[in-house]
């Protein structure tokens, strides 16, 4: 799954659901996640809270999930299309009607108060913004790497990638309550947003210049693609820079979250040192 990334760096609709008997039965001891929500009042209850919402999988768009629907998309919070056997197991026995809700462990932020953050602490902005990183554990350890570092918020897309999960939470060792995320529906019109505020976009890709002479001591976001296809030609093209990490060994391979380690790391020396 790394090899790829690491190298361009260096139903039934209308009832919803089977019938409580048709379901595989909740195995002894076994309780819902406490990120999963299930069943259309409860989830559409939920929507109407305020409460941060990752997305919301729907079987079928008859009957009360249309009101869902509606409401959802008046909050943000995307649709997925899914089927009764995925939601049964999600659910793991739980009648979901149809209906299941992925709840986000915080509320996200916007990127204006991103770049507040950054203000107010009287420093140039520097930021990380994820193309379409899937794997949980990659973007917690992303997260964590961004706090370390000093970062002032971290950008995820809408779709196509990994929301803020307890898998997340927990790979982030904690630093997901410091770090600002900020969840987008396009990434590509987010940079050109990022650079008329000023800041310069890095994409960290393979046949970039060489990143220890990029100057970072600037307003930067840097860029890191998805675990398989790397950053999107799209958002790549929107990009300033295009920077890669040199590798020396005979193993091309870094992940994710140490290529944004090695990256921020230095960018953020830079920016304090001058």
């Amino acid at each position: 799954m790394e090899k790829k990334y690491n190298r361009k760096y260096g139903g039934d609709g209308g009832r919803g659901g089977k019938s409580r008997g048709d379901r595989p039965p909740r195995r002894s001891g076994e309780e819902l996640p406490s990120n999963i929500v299930v069943g259309r009042n409860a989830v559409l209850e939920l929507v109407r809270s305020g409460a941060p919402v990752d997305k919301i999988l729907v079987s079928g768009k008859e009957g009360s999930v249309q009101v869902i629907i509606a409401e959802a998309k008046k909050a943000g919070v995307p649709i997925v299309s899914s089927t009764n056997e995925s939601l049964d197991r999600l659910a793991r026995g739980e009648n979901h009607q149809g209906v299941a809700a992925m709840v986000a462990e915080k509320h996200y932020s916007t990127v204006e108060e991103i770049l507040e953050i950054a203000r107010d602490r009287g420093e140039k902005p520097l930021i990380v913004v994820c193309d379409g990183i899937e794997d949980p554990h990659n973007l917690g350890a992303v997260i964590r790497c961004a706090e370390c570092a000093g970062a002032h918020g971290v950008i995820i897309p809408e779709r196509r990638a990994c929301g803020l999960t307890p898998a997340v939470s927990k790979a982030s060792a904690g630093a997901i309550l410091h770090m600002a995320v900020a969840k987008v529906g396009n990434i590509a019109q987010t940079i050109e947003k990022l650079k008329e505020n000023g800041v310069w976009t890095f994409a960290a890709e393979a046949d970039g210049v060489d990143f220890y002479e990029a100057d970072w001591n600037i307003p930067c976001a840097i860029v890191l693609g998805g675990e398989d296809s790397g950053v999107s030609r799209l958002v790549r093209e929107r990009c300033d820079f295009t920077v890669s990490i040199p590798m020396f060994g005979r193993v091309n391979s870094l992940n994710v979250s140490t290529a944004a380690s090695v990256l921020l790391c230095h960018a953020a020396r830079k920016q304090k040192l001058g």
